[in-house]
This record gives structure tokens, sequence and C-alpha cells, in this order.
């Protein structure tokens, strides 16, 4: 971070595979220091190989659906490194299925690590940050969190809110020496769309076809996205070292062209209601 003379201190969470794992190589190539969580420390460290092998990593396991869990693992942090600068919130799954089949339980579980998860990185970190009177927060969306398309309704949901948490939070920590970065990527060639990192429902109707169809479509996508995460990694990476910029960063030509299609797509429903959206105000007086 400008203006630090020591490394500054990373908190990774989803660190194990895709994105995150690239993200937590390149901080350690950079000598930076580095908290990652995952919910299984040994898998992070066997990626990871022998540059695991440094004083300057620390792998936690950490349910970040439990409170008690999170704090500990950001006060082990601090404590460990002497400071937190930048904040990854990085976790997250993905689930195909028309809303009709949604469980409630899948429902729970998606918002409790997309959200609830979240808020719990965050309510343990702010503090320390605010203290310090510096700090960075990247909280990871998607071009899902500004769009949606048919089958994604539940992912949608967790990503949409994480937006409106980002911005609110944006506004709050302005302040306080905080920023807030809200990154949106496209379509990376990561595991994301393997059954890794993937869940499906366990039972489905045949009254949606093109759900089905399109779950196939993005199963046989595995391998062949058009994103490469390292360059993801590295343009993450750069923006959490800039003093200025946009709240939002959008990662991936396909994430560019899907945010423009919905802005255009509101501004024609603004355009649409501008003249009746007044009709429901009290008279003028």
């Amino acid at each position: 971070m400008p203006g630090t003379t020591t490394p500054d201190t990373w908190f990774v969470t989803g660190a194990s595979r895709g994105m995150g794992l690239e993200l937590v190589r390149q901080l350690l190539a950079q000598g930076r220091n580095v908290a990652a969580t995952t919910r299984s420390a040994e898998r992070l460290t066997t990626a990871l190989g022998s540059t695991a092998d440094t004083g300057r990593f620390l792998a936690l396991t950490v349910d970040l659906t439990d409170e008690s869990q999170v704090t500990s693992a950001v006060q082990r942090t601090s404590e460990h490194f002497g400071r937190l600068d930048v904040v990854v919130n990085n976790a997250g799954y993905g689930y195909l299925a028309a809303v009709e089949e949604t469980s409630g339980k899948a429902v729970r579980d998606m918002l409790d690590v997309q959200v609830g998860g979240v808020w719990n990185v965050l309510r343990a970190a702010l503090p320390l940050m605010r203290e310090q009177r510096a700090g960075r927060v990247i909280n990871i969306s998607s071009i899902l969190g500004l769009t949606t398309m048919p089958g994604w309704a539940l992912y949608c949901a967790g990503k949409f809110a994480l937006e409106g948490l980002s911005e609110a939070l944006a506004a709050e920590v302005a302040d306080l020496g905080i920023k807030v970065t809200l990154v949106e990527p496209g379509y990376f060639r990561t595991s994301f769309l393997s059954p890794d990192s993937l869940v499906l429902p366990g039972e489905t109707t045949e009254h949606y076809p093109a759900v089905r169809a399109m779950v196939e479509d993005h199963l046989r996508l595995q391998g062949h996205q058009l994103g490469d995460p390292a360059r993801a990694a590295a343009a993450i990476i750069e923006r959490a070292g800039l003093e200025g910029g946009p709240l939002r960063q959008l990662l991936g030509s396909d994430a560019h062209a899907f945010a423009t299609a919905k802005v255009d797509a509101l501004r024609a429903d603004l355009d649409a209601t501008a003249a009746s959206a007044p009709a429901t105000d009290f008279p003028a007086a």
C-alpha cells in the first residue's frame, strides 16, 4: 500500500482454488504478508507447494459462516503480522437451478456464505482498519451482481446483495481512511464451472428446458472461459495500490459488454417511466 515501508498484510478468503489461489501466489511472490482462509488449510498449502514455505504466509482453516472463527482468524492475522492492510472477500460458489427448484436450505446456505460470511469478515476487520485510519476492502462480486440470466437467480441474489453492501460501506468508511473496491469479473478460466465449485439441485422439473440447456452449456464451457485468472489477480493487486479510481473494477471484455447492456436496458426503463413516475406524488401545494 502507498506509504508503507514494511510488507503490507492481506487477508484473503476462499483461497484454496481459482482466483483466490492465484491472488495468494502473486502476493507471496511480491513479498507481501498473506493470511489466507479456506475450509482446509492442508489443501491450500498443498496447492501452493514451496510457495507456502515462508514466514510471510498464514494458512487458516475457517468456516466463514461462524462469526467466532472469523473473528479469531482476523485477530490472529493482526497479531502475527502487526497490522491488516487489505481484506479480500472472495469465497463463494455457483448454484444453477430455476427459482422453483431452489430449496430453502440452498438459499440459506448461499446467503450465509455470500452475504453473512462477508459481514462476519467486515465486522472483525473494520475496527482494526479504523484504528489504523487506513486499509482497503476488496469484495469480489461478479458481473452477475449487475445483471442476471435464467438459472442463476440464487447466485445473483447473493451478488446483488454484496453490491448493495459494498456501495453503502464505501460511503460509510470514506472519512476513516478505508477504501472499498467492488470487483466484477466475467467468465474466467478457473474451476468455478466444475463440480468442485458448482451446486445443482437435488430435484428438477421438466418445465424449465432452457435452464437445463444453460447448465449443460456452462459445464461444457469449463476450460474455455475467456478470462485469464493470472491477469485478473495482477489487476486486482494493482488496483489495490491506487489512491483514486472508481468503486467498481470490471474484469473481462465479456463483463464490460454485459454491464453496458444492463445500463442500456435500465436507461430504457427510466425513459419509459419518466412521465408516469411523478403521478404517484402528492399534488403540489
